[in-house]
């Protein structure tokens, strides 16, 4: 396993060191993310109580438009001085790309939101979980990220071939990824609005994680062939 995962964690930290030295991805995610969270809280009143409904709704709003935006620079960037055909005949395995390039997109989305949903509580007046409510909303979010990000990438990857990649890439994301979308919605909601215990919220959490896994092993066998399209 280590011919897999050295490549891939090398292609991740090239990925990660790129943005850090940029700073362009994550900068152009957060904004977005601000400015979706701005939106809302004009738009509705905070201290209305039937407004915190929204708030699950809105964390994975957040996520995903702002992960498209990560999404689709991931190859698109790779593309100039053709970077991605280096890739695509280095002696690594195909595979190993699809996980740096999987591992690096998660830990951006995953930085927006760890910046993006206190942001929001703090906006919308929501009250914070605490305890086991917590462990199981923080474990709903990975997984929800998780499985966006499996097929996000996968399908980056596809579309990165088209010249309107830009436009591509949402309309072949957004119906593969409906059944983890409105599964983490209902998790979500479960945890911090019904708190009808977290017991509650396990089916949901258990299709997501059949979900992630599917989707990424998928992913994994898959991503030569669409390198090669």
């Amino acid at each position: 396993m280590k011919h897999l995962f050295a490549p891939a964690m090398a292609i991740a930290r090239k990925d990660l060191y790129a943005e850090w030295k940029t700073k362009q991805t994550i900068t152009t995610m957060l904004i977005f993310s601000g400015l979706v969270i701005v939106t809302f809280s004009f738009a509705f009143d905070p201290s209305n109580q039937a407004v915190s409904a929204l708030v699950p709704g809105m964390i994975w709003v957040i996520t995903i438009f702002s992960g498209i935006l990560g999404l689709n620079r991931s190859f698109t960037q790779e593309k100039q001085n053709d970077h991605l055909h280096g890739l695509m005949v280095a002696p690594v395995d195909p595979s190993a790309i699809y996980l740096g390039k999987c591992l690096a997109n998660l830990i951006f989305v995953l930085l927006v939101q760890i910046i993006s949903v206190p942001l929001l509580f703090l906006l919308f007046d929501f009250q914070v979980i605490s305890g086991v409510g917590l462990i199981y909303f923080v474990m709903i979010v990975f997984l929800g990220t998780f499985g966006f990000i499996a097929v996000g990438t996968l399908l980056a990857a596809l579309a990165t071939h088209s010249k309107s990649s830009e436009m591509l890439l949402p309309i072949l994301l957004f119906p593969l990824v409906t059944p983890v979308v409105i599964a983490a919605v209902q998790a979500t909601r479960i945890v911090l609005v019904d708190q009808e215990g977290v017991s509650a919220a396990l089916s949901w959490m258990q299709l997501m994680a059949a979900y992630d896994v599917i989707f990424f092993v998928v992913g994994f066998l898959l991503f030569e062939h669409v390198l090669e399209v």
